[in-house]
């Protein structure tokens, strides 16, 4: 049985630390703040909640294996809803497309745009279909090393092209290349930066459809911590790693500043850097930043809006409904990006979504604030073209019993990829 110690409490430490106590390991997690969950948390004002970060996922595969792997089935514990749509786009033009979350009906939804454009978009999700195989067979499935990956991965990590080439050379329509492009530009990412393989985001949203939990996601967090109970887990909150200890090379203990915690294993599941042992191993790196917040509480009459819609141009504009509110009120979320020059619910009325009015409560978070509460970027490492890949760490890393799981770890950013992150932790570091 090794002492292992995980670093942060939100997604990332949630998974590896039941992941690690089901495989029999003496588990005690640390986390800075006085609650866990981290960015799948919750904010709450006035009777309304909004889930602080993510609203819904993809590759419900990844939580079923998740419970499944630390104890009882995810069934037993919440409701894992699919959605019909992805998401809705509106463009400058005044069109807009529904994206529903199979391959016919976005034929369908595509070719209300213009004819042939269904199938074009369909295509260019199929032309993944490779891509995706020999990430799942070769990166996200097992632990990968960095200096020696297998051919086909090699080969498609050290491709040239970029997302912003391929989708320009794809669509001459812009619109389908803003639909393509917007999960990566919606994390703060140039898709001139970005790889081309990781337009793979399409695919999986076709193949594996978006999924929600019933109450918010933020429940997803409040399970896995009731777990951590379940499993034996130590867990220390208000509790700030400040460095690693290490002895001949290799981890013995976490910092804590004056005390410290003795380890034989441990995962790291926040940002490295800010670790001085990890830090010099990372400086090539940068945080991708996140959006400015507004939760809104409403009442009275809102449009109705499926759970996500995105509103193009500058400012990028991302409103997500799916917050609890009382009786007659609405909850939305709305995420910007670009020249936020006025209020953000004014460049919301600006494209037609004017709820001004009906406002009762809000609560503003710029991206400093939501990096001081989660203790890093909960959209992990900025693209900085092909390189950033072989950047990031994890599941092992340079020093002798040190992981590192979560948005900054391979293979990066999104819940289903964090949660993929622990997975492969629980692997490289093995049974008890």
């Amino acid at each position: 049985m090794a002492r292992v110690v995980v670093v942060g409490g939100g997604y990332a430490g949630l998974a590896s630390s039941v992941r690690l106590a089901k495989l029999g390991h003496d588990v005690t997690l640390l986390e800075r703040s006085p609650t866990l969950g981290g960015a799948l948390g919750r904010v709450e004002a006035d009777g309304f909640a909004w889930d602080a970060g993510p609203t819904w996922t993809t590759l419900p595969a990844v939580v079923r294996d998740l419970f499944r792997k630390s104890g009882r089935p995810v069934e037993r514990e919440l409701d894992l809803v699919p959605l019909d749509v992805v998401r809705e786009h509106r463009f400058a033009d005044g069109t807009r497309v529904t994206v529903p979350a199979t391959r016919a009906a976005q034929v369908a939804a595509f070719d209300e745009l213009g004819p042939g454009l269904g199938r074009r978009w369909v295509d260019h999700v199929a032309s993944y279909t490779d891509t995706w195989e020999t990430l799942r067979r070769e990166y996200l499935e097992v632990p990968w090393e960095a200096a020696a990956p297998s051919r086909p991965l090699a080969a498609l990590l050290g491709s040239r092209e970029t997302l912003h080439r391929r989708l320009r050379k794809v669509f001459r329509d812009e619109r389908l290349a803003l639909v393509a492009g917007h999960p990566a530009v919606a994390e703060g990412h140039d898709l001139r930066n970005v790889p081309a393989w990781a337009g793979v985001t399409a695919y999986v949203e076709q193949r594996f459809g978006a999924w929600t939990v019933e109450g918010g996601m933020a429940r997803l967090a409040d399970a896995l911590a009731d777990r951590l109970g379940t499993r034996g887990v130590t867990v220390r909150t208000g509790t700030t790693a400040r460095d690693l200890v290490v002895r001949e090379g290799r981890v013995v203990a976490v910092d804590l500043g004056g005390d410290q915690v003795d380890a034989d294993v441990v995962v790291v599941a926040v940002d490295p850097r800010l670790l001085p042992t990890l830090a010099r191993h990372v400086e090539r790196t940068m945080p991708a930043i996140p959006p400015v917040v507004a939760h809104l509480g409403l009442e009275g009459e809102v449009p109705h809006l499926p759970h996500e819609v995105v509103l193009h141009g500058d400012p990028l504009l991302v409103v997500r409904t799916g917050g609890r509110a009382p009786d007659g009120a609405s909850a939305w979320t709305v995420h910007g990006r670009g020249r936020l020059a006025e209020d953000m619910l004014r460049a919301l009325a600006r494209q037609g979504l004017d709820v001004r009015a009906g406002m009762v409560t809000r609560v503003d978070r710029s991206p400093r604030d939501l990096v001081d509460a989660w203790n890093g970027s909960p959209l992990g490492v900025l693209w900085q073209g092909r390189a950033t890949v072989r950047q990031r760490l994890g599941p092992t890393t340079p020093v002798a019993g040190v992981f590192a799981a979560g948005a900054h770890a391979t293979p990066g950013a999104g819940l289903p990829y964090v949660g993929l992150s622990a997975a492969l932790v629980a692997q490289a570091v093995g049974p008890a």
